[in-house]
């Protein structure tokens, strides 16, 4: 208890405290040897916890029902001169029982709020590291959100505490070991009070766990790490700019790795953690690249390799997969995940584009003859396909652009829709949409993409002079 906790007990004429149906409080316990015989006690008896009820508005309107009761009983002691405190375990605003009382009665009466320390910062004390360090990101979860969302959220956070356990221990434990975080997790049991204990989260047995217990992430700087006890590669991708593309299991994946491979524009999107080997390389090595990363993971190293977009659309994991086909490298594991590859997200700019049937293309003949190229263009364009255009041009390739417009033209009509999407996500997006028949060549560089509509995309300027929004139906004309 803080000093000024104690000093407001002493002031106070009525001391009102939250507590469920069997009428033992954890926050008057703390408080006990600071009431006195004279203190007014209100004890505030939840009607229900977790279990069913016949309250005609069920759970919540029973709940609700009862918090009104209770500010009510409160407000009728403040009516009448009394100073009450209110007993709250932990911080009364984080995710305690006194939130509810505040919202009633606080705009009606003089308030102050007292902060306590935490849950969350007393099992940190008790297990003896930091909870986060440095750019680490903490994360507090309620263990009462679905599997799949705390899943989720553990694999994309550094650092993590869930709370309200209890029943709910099963399907916490689910959610750490799919993420990948289990042996890093800790549990705390009433850290500070009478039955603390602390234990390996793995190690303990669900039917043992309270409501007041916790599930710890701490700091990964500093702390030991679990034993990579095989490597592996894992090739993700970035989307295409950065940290709003993230999907949270790349998150998980980048900052688990020992090592991050990729081309240096794209290494340099994720961010620097103390103790991770970094990797980069010139954009032309993608064999190399591979090779390398499945070097490494032979050594005990997880790797993760990098990309922009989605790592299986043009990009690094047809790569790291068919390096790994090699003998040499049969026994390595390699995973893909996917990501927001560009086409999409310069779609969702654009509005809808993709709506329908379409192709995605490279004009890039790097890798391919451009004799392929445009009998692929011929074949997307005569069947009607909305076309994504990856790799249009660059320094070095600055006439693909005006011959697949040529192409294209014999096809579709000059006033087709192309969306120019540059930068996508980036300090320098921008979106524009021209007409096939005046698609410049000099307007489309190395960071754009181009999206070509079919003979169904439509475009609107929606509201007074607004920006311009293409889509394609989906219902396609009937002959």
């Amino acid at each position: 208890m803080t000093v000024r906790a104690v000093q407001v007990i002493a002031e106070a004429d009525v001391i009102a405290y939250h507590s469920a149906r069997h009428g033992r409080s954890i926050a008057r316990s703390i408080a006990a040897e600071h009431l006195r015989p004279d203190h007014i006690e209100e004890a505030l008896v939840y009607p229900v916890t977790t279990e069913t009820t016949d309250h005609p508005g069920g759970y919540r309107g029973a709940i609700d029902e009862f918090y009104e009761q209770a500010a009510a009983r409160l407000a009728a002691h403040l009516d009448a001169g009394r100073t009450v405190a209110v007993l709250a375990e932990g911080d009364p605003l984080f995710y305690g029982s006194y939130m509810h009382m505040h919202k009633r009665l606080a705009d009606r009466y003089p308030t102050e709020v007292i902060p306590g320390v935490t849950s969350v910062s007393a099992a940190a004390a008790r297990l003896g590291t930091p909870l986060a360090e440095a750019e680490e990101v903490l994360t507090i979860l309620p263990g009462t959100l679905p599997e799949e969302e705390l899943t989720a959220r553990l694999a994309g956070t550094d650092a993590a505490v869930v709370m309200k356990l209890g029943r709910t221990f099963p399907t916490v434990r689910r959610a750490f070991e799919r993420s990948g975080r289990l042996p890093e997790a800790h549990f705390v049991e009433r850290a500070t009070m009478a039955g603390e204990r602390t234990a390996a989260l793995a190690d303990v047995d669900a039917d043992s766990v309270p409501y007041f217990s916790l599930a710890v992430l701490p700091s990964r700087i500093g702390n030991p790490q679990p034993p990579v006890e095989s490597g592996g590669v894992v090739v993700v991708g970035t989307g295409p700019a950065g940290p709003l593309w993230l999907t949270p299991e790349t998150r998980g994946a980048l900052a688990a790795a020992t090592d991050l491979v990729g081309y240096t524009t794209y290494l340099d999107r994720v961010p620097v953690r103390p103790g991770q080997r970094r990797h980069g390389s010139d954009n032309k090595v993608e064999a190399e690249r591979a090779e390398f990363a499945l070097d490494l993971a032979l050594r005990g190293h997880r790797v993760a390799v990098v990309s922009g977009g989605d790592p299986g659309v043009f990009a690094m994991a047809t790569a790291v997969l068919e390096a790994a086909s090699q003998a040499e490298y049969a026994d390595v594991p390699v995973r893909v995940l996917p990501g927001v590859t560009a086409a999409n997200a310069a779609a969702a700019r654009a509005g809808a584009p993709l709506g329908h049937d379409y192709a995605a293309l490279s004009l890039s003949d790097r890798l391919k003859p451009w004799e392929v190229i445009a009998e692929r263009l011929h074949a997307a364009a005569s069947a009607d396909l909305v076309l994504a255009l990856y790799n249009p041009g660059s320094r070095s390739r600055t006439w693909q652009v005006g011959k697949a417009r040529e192409l294209l033209l014999e096809h579709r009509a000059p006033d087709t829709p192309v969306v120019l999407a540059r930068d996508i996500g980036g300090p320098e997006e921008s979106v524009r949409v021209v007409r096939l028949a005046d698609l410049d060549p000099a307007a489309v560089d190395m960071r754009t993409l181009l999206i070509v509509g079919s003979s169904q995309t439509r475009t609107v300027r929606r509201g007074d002079g607004g920006e311009e929004v293409v889509w394609t139906p989906r219902r396609y004309p009937e002959e």
